[in-house]
């Protein structure tokens, strides 16, 4: 199975300077061209963070939707704010959120919301041998830790063998990551923490594919591409033939 994360930062490219201004452009025709670049990677899993379900930056259309559309898979995107919150229903951040794609029909997937945090979603998605969980965690620490602490609790209850993936926001490293792995049993596909931000100079690791121990790891890319502020990373994955936990 290969498993792409990729934060295309709502599609709104690369910039070094004005930021936040920037991402109120236009984005489709840049959106187009991280599309055509997913397409080449042929991924049976698509994990997308910060991409926009139709707002005027993309002409009121779906990223998530158009990309699915295009390599032929399925979709499932949520807003990663918290339900009922006030961003529901601002203009723009009302359209902002994660998503899967995969490329056969999932069993399910659910939209879990954890306590604290500005960005809450977690995505989980489950499939024949395995159950994949996508998120984007606080900026804070101390709410980062409390986010794990939720993700635990979802590894702890899957049935299946977990990958779990996304924007961790580790600002002060993977040591961030060790209470977690340690707890849980999982293993980081980039072992070697090569740095994931920003794509045009990398120097720290912030994105994560994270995979319980019955799962072997058969190949890890960080593709050097600019066409987001976060590099791409993609595993090739070889999944048990029996969908048990494997867990310590």
């Amino acid at each position: 199975m290969r498993f792409l994360l990729y934060n295309i930062r709502y599609g709104t490219g690369r910039r070094e300077r004005n930021a936040w201004m920037d991402m109120l452009r236009r984005t489709d025709r840049h959106f187009e061209a991280i599309a055509y670049f997913i397409r080449e990677l042929e991924p049976d899993v698509v994990g997308l963070v910060e991409t926009d379900s139709g707002s005027f930056r993309n002409r009121s259309r779906s990223q998530p939707q158009r990309l699915a559309e295009m390599i032929g898979h399925y979709h499932a995107f949520e807003v990663k704010y918290r339900r009922r919150g006030l961003m529901r229903h601002t203009p723009v951040l009302s359209k902002q959120g994660n998503a899967f794609l995969t490329c056969v029909p999932p069993k399910r997937h659910t939209f879990h919301f954890f306590e604290q945090g500005f960005k809450r979603l977690v995505i989980e998605l489950e499939l024949e041998r395995v159950r994949l969980f996508l998120v984007h965690l606080s900026l804070r620490r101390y709410v980062r830790r409390e986010q794990l602490h939720h993700l635990e609790t979802l590894i702890r209850q899957s049935d299946k063998p977990c990958i779990v993936a996304g924007d961790f926001n580790a600002l002060l490293g993977p040591k961030e990551l060790a209470p977690f792995l340690r707890k849980t049993g999982m293993k980081r596909a980039n072992h070697e923490n090569r740095p994931t931000y920003p794509s045009w100079n990398p120097t720290r690791v912030l994105d994560f594919v994270c995979y319980t121990p019955s799962i072997r790891l058969k190949a890890f890319a960080l593709p050097q591409v600019t066409l987001s502020d976060h590099l791409p990373l993609i595993c090739d994955f070889e999944l048990p033939e029996q969908a048990t936990q494997g867990t310590p």
